[in-house]
């Protein structure tokens, strides 16, 4: 049925057809996210959800805002992409998350938590202003409602004075189980209470910002859903509404549904390799067995980021303060002025909602906190939105901030063990798998390189990071069999330069590598340090644009991060 499934077709189905599609659209998703990785989960718990809105209202006229968007699937079979399903989040295919550019069905691209409320609150009101007539609605899971942005939305729904729906997707999961004092109350509003009055009272927090509160009702019922939302809206001509439901994470799929926050992402690799995230897991456990002063702070990331065993052995030094980023920064701040030692693990992409705390509060302060930056560089098939190639450009140029690049997993432990009694700020950015490449340091030096390989006083070849070092390393492979000689060094600590090592170059041509944007990241560093010198200098890093989905090979590759770059450039250049 989802074949030629039209907007007009699905909305004189009978309700067997619709729950037969359903489980049709349930089907596919799971056989696709198996094939191509993604979020599985998440879309399986809101398949109803997504039917019902598609049947009682008027996509694309009316307009909905996914937050995050990893709930969208359902929806993009139904809004004319069956036939391009197959290559979702794939390069060159479909997105995972809601894309503009991608058809008139997405009005709002989103792939970060918080945003939906804002989004459709500017919309609603664009519609007003323009004197049109549509209905806007905002679909959060309980995980974003933890999200600051949220509350910032809610301010200004009275000031704006327009109307929306915003229905409130509780799982109890964002991609850990949610916490903190909104998801209890959320909690309690599920529970189910017999008096009324006491159901009505704790609802009211949402009138008081302008909303009328409504539910709670089985998200997962198909018939129930139809109903509810079309009365609901009715109600969106005078008013704005509240939907709160509740839906099963990974419905339909018992595997999913008994681990749900496993099967949030799903990837589509076979290799098994070594991940940085259980390296830092197991060396903070180690470290804080010694260390009192030890704190791990996540944000709603525990396991993902590999502090579940942290987290169980030292639960009263170990924060999740859920999809709060900001909050997170400015925690671990307020901890190190009265003596902690803080670690907040964060993948690169998220870290870049706590910007301002890490200047203001973490560094003006010059405190003692250790942000462990996972996912760094290209992450692959999520697309625009998660990309990490911006923090070693945004972090550059603040003050106090010390940044270190591990060359290998066992790099990146000695760093960790080297942070311990390091008493200032502290960046360590890293990819998400890695491999040990080398024997392990005997000691880590705050801004001290290391020369891989000698060349012969022609070419030096700068690299950070593992992906940066093995691109350096293979191309001075290559050009060894071709009777070229090049050193290759490991820029472990982006700030400071290690600027003896710098002044001590001979090489005329100086390359550098690195898994980040050009601007403000190594090579620009270096271009400025030696902006006065007599050096050619070729920098391979990622151009002034955003990254879209594929694979992280094949997308370095296609942006200019190879070894076989490297080696055509050395070669062409052999002469001059």
């Amino acid at each position: 049925m989802l074949e030629n499934i039209t907007g007009a077709q699905l909305k004189k189905m009978t309700l067997k057809e619709l729950l037969a599609l359903c489980e049709e659209a349930r089907e596919i998703i799971t056989r696709t996210v198996l094939k191509n990785g993604g979020h599985l989960s998440s879309n399986l718990g809101t398949v109803e959800l997504s039917v019902a809105l598609n049947y009682v209202f008027d996509f694309p006229k009316d307009k909905l805002v996914f937050d995050v968007g990893h709930q969208c699937y359902t929806h993009k079979l139904l809004t004319g992409r069956y036939f391009e399903f197959d290559t979702i989040r794939q390069k060159g295919g479909i997105s995972g998350f809601p894309k503009r550019a991608e058809s008139e069905y997405d009005c709002y691209n989103v792939g970060h938590a918080g945003t939906s409320v804002s989004a459709a609150l500017g919309i609603a009101k664009a519609r007003d202003i323009n004197g049109e007539n549509f209905n806007v609605i905002a679909l959060i899971g309980d995980g974003s409602f933890n999200n600051g942005l949220i509350y910032e939305a809610f301010n200004s729904l009275r000031l704006l004075n327009t109307n929306i729906l915003l229905i409130l997707n509780d799982n109890g999961m964002s991609i850990a189980p949610t916490v903190g004092s909104m998801h209890e109350y959320l909690e309690i509003l599920s529970e189910d209470i017999t008096q009324k009055h006491k159901k009505d009272r704790h609802a009211k927090i949402f009138e008081r910002f302008g909303f009328e509160y409504d539910g709670v009702y089985d998200g997962n019922d198909l018939e129930k859903m139809i109903s509810k939302l079309e009365e609901i809206k009715e109600k969106l001509k005078t008013q704005s509404v509240i939907l709160h439901v509740l839906t099963k994470k990974g419905k339909g799929y018992s595997f999913c549904e008994e681990n749900p926050e496993v099967t949030h992402g799903i990837t589509n690799s076979t290799e098994k390799v070594d991940e940085y995230s259980e390296i830092l897991g197991k060396t903070l456990t180690r470290l804080a067995e010694k260390d009192k002063r030890i704190v791990a702070v996540t944000a709603a990331m525990t396991s993902s980021l590999g502090l579940s065993e942290f987290f169980e052995k030292y639960p009263d030094r170990s924060v999740d303060v859920g999809i709060c980023e900001e909050h997170a920064a400015i925690l671990c701040a307020s901890m190190a002025t009265e003596g902690l030692k803080p670690y907040y693990a964060v993948y690169s992409t998220f870290l870049q909602r706590s910007f301002d705390e890490i200047i203001i509060d973490i560094c003006s302060q010059n405190l003692p906190v250790t942000l462990c930056i996972d996912r760094a560089g290209i992450s692959g098939s999520d697309g625009e939105t998660h990309q990490g190639v911006f923090d070693l450009s945004f972090l550059s140029f603040i003050p106090n901030l010390t940044i270190a690049v591990p060359k290998d997993i066992s790099e990146f432990e000695k760093m960790l063990e080297f942070s311990a009694e390091f008493n200032a700020p502290l960046a360590i950015r890293y990819p998400r798998s890695g491999n040990k490449i080398f024997n392990k340091r005997d000691e880590i030096l705050c801004g001290q390189w290391e020369k891989l390989t000698e060349g012969d006083g022609k070419y030096a070849l700068i690299a950070c990071g593992e992906r940066a070092i093995n691109c350096a390393l293979n191309a001075e492979s290559l050009l060894r069999e071709k009777g070229v000689r090049l050193s290759v060094i490991n820029a472990c600590f982006v700030k400071p330069m290690d600027t003896e090592t710098l002044d001590s170059l001979k090489e005329k041509f100086i390359l550098t590598v690195e898994d980040n944007m050009l601007i403000g990241g190594l090579g620009s560093l270096i271009n400025t340090y030696f902006s006065a010198e007599n050096k050619i200098i070729k920098n391979f890093a990622y151009a002034d644009d955003f990254i879209p989905q594929g694979g992280v090979s094949e997308l370095m590759e296609e942006l200019g991060l190879s070894a076989e770059k490297i080696v055509d450039y050395i070669l062409t250049n052999e002469n001059r």
